[in-house]
């Protein structure tokens, strides 16, 4: 009953607080757009006396005229310019509003689980905590870091991709295609002096580490897996300083802000490999051995792994035990880094070893699509095609560039025979 009552007074609460945001939002705007009031003239009304020099009509010259139309025009121009920054300064409100009540929302389920024991509520109602508690940040860990991500950051969220020289042409239609957008908070973590620079002249946040052989070594002529691998080292310090981690791979267009798209009741959300319903959100694959008889079926849960190269990470323990798990793996064993983190993600705790207690959260196939759901259905269905996407990773195609390219020309640009050219899979 207690948390009924905290809930119905948390949701009237919010009401209250969207309600005054909208309250101020519409004052300001007819304040600045209306000073004498909504149905007032501009002449002054007070102490007006009615006489014959007021009913007089004064002949104006063509140049008065003129100079009056070309005002009323920049009058116009500049009412239109700030009613466009408005709307998008309400947009901005908006969303962090809506961040906001996602985590207040996350937090009280918090108290309630993590707090006093309490008993069970009637069937069906009963719900287990999946959103995990933050860490404290530690400012300590990375002080440099630390005050640039204060400057880039948004709600204490943001994109990170790691780049070095080797896949600049990839990289600019990258950050192309996220300013296109309007996403203002992400950031670069050059491996190399060349992109650190090549940012630096693009206007682009970036940030260069200090120097580490470990990592530098790999940063600077690394592949795109080795190059992939270290970000689970890197990120630890973002998670340390408290701030949730969008990570992405450079070979991602941009359509949509994906902060928008976000649940963040997990601890990871992280796009799917697969290509339908079935294999990129789980299905009960059936096994079959007919020398067992009567017992020749078995049935097995099946799912297509996580994409290490696009996943929503929150500053959690168990998304700190994941980062390093993944990476002590990763300095041990000639493994791929995507195998690695889904094993860690999926498999159990059994004997001998303890499972990670991590939550996780499949995201919509059709908003965060990976090039195999584009290239091999969605550009085939007319109804599909008239869908946009949040992102489109070009994971599964090795011809990044060309098809990062032909993405944009077809979702940005209305090319609709832009993909055509392309083969389903890679030749």
């Amino acid at each position: 009953m207690a948390g009924r009552k905290d809930k119905a007074q948390s949701t009237r609460v919010s009401r209250v607080l969207i309600a005054i945001v909208i309250g101020v939002l519409l004052g300001c705007f007819f304040a600045f757009f209306y000073p004498h009031g909504l149905f007032a003239s501009d002449l002054p009304i007070q102490n007006r006396r009615l006489g014959k020099s007021e009913f007089q009509v004064q002949s104006s010259s063509p140049c008065e005229s003129s100079d009056r139309s070309k005002n009323l025009k920049a009058n116009v121009v500049s009412m239109l310019e700030k009613n466009s920054l408005l709307e998008k300064h309400i947009k901005d409100l908006t969303r962090e509003l809506k961040i906001v009540e996602q985590l207040k929302d996350h937090a009280q389920k918090q108290y309630l689980a993590l707090g006093e024991n309490h008993k069970a509520g009637p069937f069906g109602t009963v719900k287990g905590l999946r959103t995990n508690p933050t860490v404290i940040p530690d400012d300590a860990v990375n002080p440099r870091l630390a005050k640039l991500l204060e400057k880039v950051a948004i709600q204490k969220e943001l994109i990170v991709t790691l780049a070095n020289s080797n896949v600049k042409p990839v990289l600019e239609v990258w950050f192309t295609s996220i300013q296109k957008v309007g996403i203002r908070n992400y950031l670069v973590v050059a491996l190399d002096h060349q992109t650190e620079e090549f940012c630096i002249s693009r206007d682009v946040p970036v940030y260069k580490r200090d120097p580490d052989n470990s990592i530098d070594s790999v940063g600077k002529q690394g592949g795109n897996h080795q190059v992939s691998a270290l970000k689970f080292r890197i990120l630890r310090e973002f998670l340390q300083l408290g701030y949730s981690v969008l990570l992405s791979d450079v070979d991602i267009v941009y359509l949509q802000n994906p902060f928008n798209h976000l649940y963040r009741d997990s601890d990871v959300e992280s796009m799917s490999d697969g290509h339908n319903n079935m294999t990129a959100y789980g299905y009960n694959d059936v096994f079959d051995e007919p020398a067992m008889g009567w017992a020749r079926y078995a049935h097995t849960m099946r799912i297509w792994v996580y994409n290490s190269g696009f996943f929503f990470i929150r500053p959690t323990l168990p998304s700190l035990e994941l980062l390093d798990r993944v990476a002590t793996r990763l300095s041990q064993e000639q493994a791929w880094d995507q195998d690695v983190f889904n094993e860690e993600l999926f498999y159990p705790s059994r004997p001998g070893r303890d499972g990670l207690h991590a939550s996780k959260r499949t995201m919509d196939m059709y908003l965060f699509m990976n090039s195999k759901v584009l290239f091999k259905t969605v550009r085939k269905d007319p109804k599909l095609r008239q869908l946009k996407p949040v992102i489109v990773h070009i994971n599964y195609h090795p011809d990044k560039y060309p098809r990062m390219k032909a993405v944009v020309e077809f979702y940005v640009n209305g090319k609709q025979n832009a993909l055509d050219p392309f083969p389903d899979g890679s030749e």
